[in-house]
């Protein structure tokens, strides 16, 4: 009989949460912080794959892989022995004060994947908030400027810096004071809620037409803006696409007035569109790229990936204690080498049956709006009613929780958009599984509407 890791759908043995989970529960209620958000008692204890087996034994099939990180699934075996064998031999020396071989290894891999002609360099970090922090930092030293333009919608991380090109949720700026001055935001291009009435490939020109025509006359000087960031697909904005042309026409005006392009790939990049990065599909050649998630498989690591003319600045400008730590690096090799040779070609082809099975969904269900992304990065809206498209979070909520005690775990995005970013190593029948624990979740919850 097979293990509970060794299967690839869930099995439930417990009521949820069961005994061990609730001690747990117990136990964190006491004495983490309380700023953590939880969506459902989940306690994890083990994994293997896109299967993660609680504390009381229940396994569930995971479609959050940890926020998008464990890209290459659960403990893979080769990630596994990559960290044990780096493990052994050196866990930290410091990257700013020494050398470690695998660092530019790893930095020349990664400068491999970004477009241009021109030559990488790499700065490691310890997350995808330090990588922004670190761009935002970058963008300003390379042109000797200090505004930033970032969109309404967007994640760029927690801490100060990040925090204020941050635009996701109030709650997150809520009660920290006075922000980094000299950020504006614009409205990003949501298609299914173009005000203009616009499609998915046309949506976001009126938007451009504001950046040139009153944010450059009227508050920033083109001049003065070190960089405009964005997400190509926003990630905590609800999974929303930004069209190609849109990602194109930025790029435009950033290179006409010498502004740096930066792309924060942190959710959207190392395969999961089947690409190495999302603004792949549009062509773009960005100036910086912050990426982090799912680049090392769970383990803490980040990048900044910047033209070799960019990242010009002088030793000590910037730097880290732990950011590139080798057993980190290791696991970011193991984990470039399976989304290089399966796993990338994998979210591709699953990516394509998954939405070839929610195709349509919006006709089925009066309660999902838009079913939008690319590969294995799929949005799902709730709504409560499809022709006033009235945004329905506490029905995102209702089958978020649905679907975990049907042993299918997700994650909501923005206000009322469902999330499913599972392992780039899903199968077609953990592809078929969750798709018909969703429709079920949908039925139910239309029944109490």
């Amino acid at each position: 009989m097979p293990t509970t890791l060794q299967v690839k759908t869930p099995r439930l043995v417990t009521a949820l949460p069961g005994a061990n989970a609730k001690r747990v529960l117990e136990q964190d209620a006491k004495y983490m912080s309380p700023s953590y958000t939880r969506d459902y008692p989940l306690v994890a204890k083990r994994g293997h794959g896109a299967i993660v087996e609680d504390v009381d034994g229940n396994s569930f099939l995971d479609f959050a892989a940890g926020i998008a990180v464990c890209s290459t699934g659960h403990c893979h075996p080769k990630v596994v022995a990559a960290i044990q064998k780096q493990a052994s031999e050196l866990i930290h020396m410091s990257g700013t004060d020494f050398y470690y071989e695998s660092m530019p290894q790893l930095a020349e891999r990664l400068g491999r994947t970004m477009p241009g002609s021109e030559d990488k360099k790499v700065f490691f970090t310890n997350s995808g908030t330090e990588a922004v922090e670190g761009a935002i930092k970058l963008a300003r030293y390379a042109t000797k400027r200090d505004k930033m333009i970032a969109f309404y919608g967007c994640f760029h991380g927690r801490t100060l810096g990040a925090l204020s090109l941050t635009a996701s949720k109030s709650t997150q700026r809520k009660g920290f004071g006075a922000l980094l001055s000299g950020i504006e935001h614009i409205p990003y291009p949501y298609a299914y809620r173009c005000a203009q009435g616009h499609t998915a490939e046309t949506c976001g020109a009126e938007i451009l037409e504001q950046l040139e025509g009153q944010i450059f006359k009227r508050l920033f000087d083109p001049e003065e803006i070190a960089g405009i960031i964005i997400e190509p697909i926003q990630g905590e904005g609800g999974y929303v696409p930004a069209p190609k042309f849109f990602l194109q026409e930025l790029q435009r005006i950033c290179r006409q007035h010498g502004i740096m392009f930066i792309v924060d790939e942190v959710q959207s990049g190392m395969g999961r569109t089947g690409k190495w990065w999302a603004s792949e599909h549009a062509g773009i050649e960005p100036d910086i790229l912050c990426c982090a998630k799912g680049i090392a498989s769970g383990m803490p690591l980040g990048a900044i990936i910047a033209r070799d003319s960019v990242m010009c600045w002088k030793p000590g400008a910037h730097g880290t204690t732990f950011g590139g730590n080798p057993v980190c690096i290791a696991a970011a090799l193991a984990t470039m080498e399976l989304i290089e040779s399966e796993y990338k070609e994998n979210a591709h082809r699953m990516g394509d049956y998954l939405f070839g099975r929610l195709a349509d969904w919006t006709k089925r269900f009066k309660i999902v709006g838009d079913v939008r992304g690319r590969g294995l990065m799929v949005g799902i809206e709730m709504v409560r009613d499809q022709r006033t498209k009235e945004k329905a979070p506490d029905l995102r909520n209702k089958i978020v929780d649905l679907a975990f005690h049907k042993g299918l775990l997700v994650l909501g995005a923005g206000e009322n958009t469902i999330r499913l970013s599972p392992p780039l190593l899903i199968d077609q029948e953990q592809a078929d599984f969750a798709a018909r624990t969703l429709e079920d979740c949908f039925l139910e919850a239309e029944k109490k509407i």
